[in-house]
């Protein structure tokens, strides 16, 4: 990596970071499947915000969409108290794109929100204290969410964490009798997205909604990231005939401004209202601004992405990579990806490389002998093949 500059030195100073070797981009503009930067590199990404953009960058309908809302008025009260039209008209589509079960909508600002909100509401409805959720899980960074997470190295630094939290092992139908009657909640991610693409069997998913309905513990599914067309289906959930208790979204559900939905029945939303009364609260979440880019962007995957032609494209970069002789093992469904190699050194290197030739992947949180991809949905078969190219031509020019 080159000498960071003035500028990315102001930012690695000003701004608090995650990592000590961020990708420094120093972001002009985005259009459709790529990132152009301040001396006019255009990058192919393959991210997509890691799985964000759903609908590419700065999509027409959702920019239209902000814009307008701008126009007529922003933030005006905490959530619940007005009837706005963005925040009703978003909960209208989603609810109809979803089961008559899943009927009512709480939007708060980002994905770990919603799963905080659904641990929430998972004690309230049932009045009990267990939660059970899986290993190789991630639900996010806050303390509600990275107590149901399964990365132990990411959670040590900030022990204690929420207590009364079980961890069994996912797609494994034999340890479903540890959810009891004193389960509040199961939390499982549809597909497992930091484990590196994990599947479950449909069996599983089955026997663990029997056992939740037997026992009354409330299903919980996270599609926080493989949600809104990611696995090729709208809902991930879609694949397997399984429909949970409360369903969490966020990620790509904004089409690129932050949003975060709990999903469930109106019954069960009611709980919030009454002992005690403000049972969940939010200030921003449902912003009128991003609930009409959320509005849009339901509209834009509803209308115009062709979920056989995600499924197409999905094989076709599979198929183009798979023949590689470092890539150990690929994962997928729809456009999410986990291209195992040999060791992390070497997905350092190839993410790298990547970048170096104007083509953005990633790495996993918890899987890091992984790269990523998780791509524009409505990316073009030219884009792909160019993506395949440059992947190759990555792990050829970093081989020792």
């Amino acid at each position: 990596m080159n000498r960071p500059n003035n500028k990315q030195n102001d930012f690695l100073k000003l701004q608090g970071q995650t990592n000590p070797f961020p990708y420094l981009i120093d972001v002009d503009r985005a259009e459709g499947s790529w990132i152009i930067d301040t001396s006019g590199k255009r990058y192919l990404d393959m991210i997509a915000g890691v799985a964000v953009n759903n609908i590419g960058h700065n999509h027409p309908k959702v920019v239209e969409a902000v814009k307008s809302q701008v126009d007529r008025h922003m933030h005006v009260m905490v959530y619940g108290e007005f009837v706005q039209d963005a925040q009703l008209n978003f909960a209208k589509k989603l609810t109809s794109l979803l089961p008559d079960s899943l009927n009512a909508v709480y939007t708060v600002n980002s994905g770990t929100e919603a799963n905080e909100a659904a641990l929430k509401l998972a004690k309230r409805v049932t009045r009990r204290t267990e939660l059970v959720s899986f290993r190789g899980s991630y639900h996010g960074s806050t303390h509600g969410s990275l107590s149901v997470s399964g990365n132990e190295t990411k959670k040590e630094a900030f022990r204690p964490l929420l207590p009364d939290v079980r961890f069994l092992t996912f797609n494994a139908v034999d340890q479903l009798d540890q959810i009891t009657e004193k389960t509040a909640g199961v939390i499982i991610e549809t597909v497992q997205g930091d484990a590196g693409v994990r599947i479950p069997s449909k069996d599983f998913l089955l026997a663990l909604r029997k056992r939740c309905s037997e026992v009354g513990a409330q299903l919980i599914f996270d599609e926080i990231q493989c949600g809104m067309g990611r696995t090729g289906k709208l809902f991930a959930f879609e694949h397997f005939g399984v429909v949970p208790d409360i369903l969490t979204l966020g990620k790509a559900l904004g089409g690129g401004m932050p949003i975060g939905a709990l999903v469930s029945s109106r019954e069960n939303l009611h709980q919030f209202t009454f002992n005690p009364m403000l049972g969940h609260i939010t200030t921003f979440g449902g912003h009128p601004v991003v609930c009409a880019a959320g509005h849009a962007c339901l509209e834009v995957m509803d209308a115009e992405i062709d979920f056989k032609e995600v499924e197409r494209l999905g094989a076709l970069l599979e198929s183009l990579l798979e023949n590689e002789p470092e890539i150990k093992e690929i994962r997928r469904i729809g456009m999410m990806f986990a291209f195992d190699m040999e060791s992390f050194e070497r997905v350092e290197k190839v993410v790298k490389k990547c970048l170096k030739k104007g083509l953005i992947s990633f790495w996993f949180l918890s899987h890091p002998y992984s790269f990523r991809l998780s791509p524009p949905l409505n990316i073009s078969e030219e884009e792909i093949r160019e993506a395949a190219r440059i992947i190759s031509e990555a792990i050829g020019e970093t081989k020792e």
